[in-house]
């Protein structure tokens, strides 16, 4: 019973020990060096996406846990020097039930909180500000309806970085939206199937040609958030990063009126053209 005490002992302070180094080095917006546990939350579906995370690990390392006692037990009771007349017994109802039952019961403690963070992620709010996603071979083109203006957003070699910009993530034009508004995502892609991803928002959704999908995200805190496209889509598929920018709503204002100039198209597009997802289809 000693050994199987120090090794209950070992394997808690292991998974103590990566779970708190892990919560260490989780950057928020992009990854950072050794990261071994999710990003940063940066908006309130993040932070459930954070929760049930953790509830899952809880689940998993007592079921491990609870295993290894069961092995240990069996090979330190049962083994052929402790107990050379094997039990004959080929039947236990109560034992019967209880593996049947119980895992029944973590597969629902699971499903329940699974299925709440599913539909809090597919509902969108109404939306303070609504974006179209363009993907693209291989970069991204943003869009602002209301404003009637749209952008490319190309990732920035080696040679065009500034200090602190990350390589492969930095962009020439980033996707700019204000703090603690709704963000409505409307996505399509314009030749292959990509994916936009922003881990420390929690969306990641397939940008199909044809077809648009739709997520949304609430940045609470202000910086740069970073992601990548998610989905094989050809030669350059590892260079079409995705930024957003997080910027205060007087930011915001004085950014929205400067990329009204620089980037309007010549398309009217009525206003509140897009309302909806069912008015794109």
């Amino acid at each position: 019973m000693l050994v199987l005490k120090r090794l209950i002992a070992f394997v808690t302070t292991t998974v103590a020990l990566l779970a708190g180094g892990g919560a260490a080095y989780a950057g928020l917006g992009q990854p950072s060096p050794w990261e071994v546990t999710l990003q940063g939350a940066g908006s309130p579906v993040m932070e459930n996406i954070h929760w049930f995370h953790n509830l899952l690990l809880g689940i998993i390392l007592a079921i491990t846990l609870f295993v290894l006692v069961l092995l240990v037990i069996v090979m330190v009771k049962f083994n052929a020097r402790s107990n050379p007349v094997p039990s004959r017994t080929t039947h236990n109802t109560m034992i019967e039930v209880v593996w049947t039952v119980v895992p029944v019961l973590i597969l629902v403690a699971i499903a329940v909180p699974s299925f709440r963070l599913l539909f809090y992620e597919l509902k969108v709010p109404p939306a303070d500000i609504t974006v179209k996603v363009t993907g693209k071979q291989w970069f991204w083109s943003y869009g602002y309806p209301d404003s009637k203006f749209e952008f490319d957003s190309l990732m920035l070699q080696d040679k065009e970085l500034k200090p602190g910009q990350p390589r492969l993530l930095a962009v020439d034009n980033d996707m700019v939206v204000p703090v603690n508004k709704v963000v409505r995502i409307i996505i399509t892609g314009a030749d292959v199937i990509h994916s936009f991803s922003v881990p420390s928002f929690g969306i990641k959704i397939d940008a199909i040609p044809g077809r648009i999908n739709e997520t949304w995200f609430k940045a609470e805190r202000e910086g740069m958030y970073y992601g990548q496209c998610s989905q094989l889509c050809g030669r350059d598929h590892a260079f079409m990063p995705i930024a957003v920018k997080v910027v205060s709503e007087k930011d915001y204002a004085t950014w929205l009126a400067a990329a009204k100039k620089k980037y309007a198209y010549d398309a009217v597009v009525p206003k509140n053209a897009i309302a909806s997802v069912a008015d794109l289809r």
